[in-house]
């Protein structure tokens, strides 16, 4: 292994397999009370941190056994960024793969390797389907450069000491951060309790009450069912018979939401009064493609308003459009996420045009008379994801919060001249936030690129220096291979395994020479 021109002195590329074990024997929960869970929720993504457990015994289903210093490898596709190294004994997730040194390699070095950013690709590129889950043997194929053990020390101190340094600057931008959504949300919660306008209100006092304003909305929203309706008939070529219009369903009335005092002229409103449509996106699969009608999923969905960088497409001719295509001023609301995400919302302006939408999504198209903006003002306030935790129905470790809830969710209703306002103040109030968090974000990514760029330094051999004492690698691996070969192991991870024949000691490796000056 060289890099530019320069050869690591007692490095050695072998296939990862020879340098771990699989721990694959299954584990009850039951009879293994008191040890502490793992699962796929308690290993925070990229950092390495376990930040939670569970007691076993809560659990049903089957988990695997770790012992301290094993490494745990997430083998979802979605969580192939998840990796730790647990100071403690316990059980882990079927979804983990728990792998432990051979010996030739240090866990914590192996942790740091798994966490690299061509790790990462490599294994994304393993197993098919909508939840690819990545084996052991699919990874096991991996080379990996393996210094000489005193070298691996000198790395790992050298990576944890950068690593502090990164940590300590992003604990500064995640706590800027906290603080930047403390005060979106106090923003918010002062918006949709009628703080914000209460001298527009002074200013203003001959309006339209927003009470008489739903009654128009109301009426609107009947006219277009029964317009509808005729549709409907005509198409059919039949007139429409005695008593149609008694089919009509008026919505339910709102049920004022506790903790929230309405100003004079405003009134409580469901989704279900102010919209002409509820609808759920498409499920039909998308591609990367940059062609056709682009389609916005709940990722786009970021602090309230919509990040169109990432987008999937579908074809122009696809059989759900023109039905599923957006228009703007229609609200957006992730009807699936996990608990603490579930329910964002944002408004679609009208960028990208033509656009659709995934199926974790419902989009709310509201009648002329109430701005897009106030039930997202509220759906995204406290109040809002008070509503939202009480209404969640949990699926596999998903949160979920259907159209029909929604439809039922009441919010703050004001005179329309003052949805302007409100929507005018909220803006000017938050941009110069979103402005920062937007600078955060991108610090953030420049660490996390940096740290990548720190592995890469590391798993070259530039990162600290060498010692041409150390033994080179390839010496303990033999050692290694040897003892595990003699006890019948065959280094395969798993006992009882017919031993290999391998005549040459060196054989599947890919040795590193040392330098021609030694």
């Amino acid at each position: 292994m060289s890099d530019n021109g320069r050869e690591r002195e007692g490095w050695i590329v072998v296939p990862l397999r020879e340098v771990v074990e699989q721990r694959s024997e299954r584990a009850d929960p039951a009879a293994n009370a008191g040890l502490p869970f793992v699962g796929m929720d308690h290993v925070e993504s990229g950092s390495r941190r376990i930040i939670g457990s569970v007691p076993s015994e809560n659990m049903k289903s089957t988990a695997k056994k770790f012992e301290h210093g094993d490494v745990l490898y997430g083998r979802l596709r979605p969580y192939l960024n998840k990796v730790a190294r647990p100071d403690f004994q316990g059980l882990a997730s079927a979804e983990f793969i728990v792998l432990r040194s051979a010996g030739s390699l240090s866990p914590a070095f192996l942790e740091y390797r798994l966490s690299a950013h061509d790790f990462v690709s490599y294994a994304s590129h393993q197993g098919e389907g909508d939840r690819p889950r990545v084996s052991y043997e699919q990874i096991a194929g991996f080379e990996v450069a393996v210094p000489p053990q005193p070298e691996q020390e000198r790395i790992i101190d050298a990576i944890d000491e950068l690593f502090s340094q990164i940590d300590a600057g992003v604990a500064s931008l995640e706590s800027a951060q906290v603080k930047l959504d403390r005060y979106r949300a106090s923003v918010l919660k002062a918006a949709v309790e009628g703080k914000l306008t209460v001298d527009w209100r002074e200013e203003n006092p001959d309006v339209e009450p927003a009470d008489e304003l739903l009654k128009r909305i109301l009426a609107e929203r009947r006219k277009r069912w029964e317009e509808e309706q005729l549709a409907k008939y005509e198409a059919k070529g039949k007139k429409p018979p005695k008593g149609w219009k008694e089919k009509y369903k008026e919505p339910a009335e709102a049920q004022p939401t506790e903790g929230i005092d309405l100003p004079t002229n405003w009134v409580w409103a469901t989704v279900d009064q102010i919209s002409e449509a509820v609808r759920y996106g498409t499920s039909a699969k998308t591609s990367a493609e940059l062609a056709g009608i682009p389609v916005l999923r709940m990722g786009n969905i970021q602090e309230g308003k919509l990040d169109v960088k990432d987008l999937k497409y579908l074809p122009d001719d696809h059989d759900e459009f023109p039905g599923l295509l957006l228009q703007p001023g229609d609200l957006l609301f992730n009807r699936t996420n996990s608990p603490e995400l579930v329910g964002k919302s944002a408004v679609y302006e009208g960028t990208p045009q033509p656009c659709s939408y995934a199926s974790y999504l419902i989009a709310v198209r509201p009648l002329p008379g109430c701005l897009s903006s106030v039930p997202t003002f509220f759906l995204n306030s406290p109040h809002g994801r008070r509503w939202v935790s009480r209404m969640v129905s949990q699926q596999v470790g998903q949160a979920n919060v259907n159209g029909t809830k929604l439809k039922s969710m009441a919010f703050p209703l004001m005179p329309l001249e003052e949805q302007h306002r409100l929507v005018e103040v909220v803006e000017e109030l938050l941009s110069p936030q979103e402005a920062q968090v937007m600078a955060c974000e991108r610090s953030v990514t420049r660490a996390e690129r940096l740290r990548q760029s720190i592995l890469v330094t590391a798993f070259r051999g530039d990162l600290v220096p060498q010692d041409p004492a150390d033994e080179p690698a390839s010496e303990l691996i033999k050692r290694i291979k040897a003892e595990r070969e003699a006890s019948g192991n065959g280094g395969s991870g798993r006992k009882g395994r017919k031993k290999r024949k391998s005549p040459d000691p060196n054989q599947g490796y890919t040795l590193i020479p040392k330098s021609p000056d030694e």
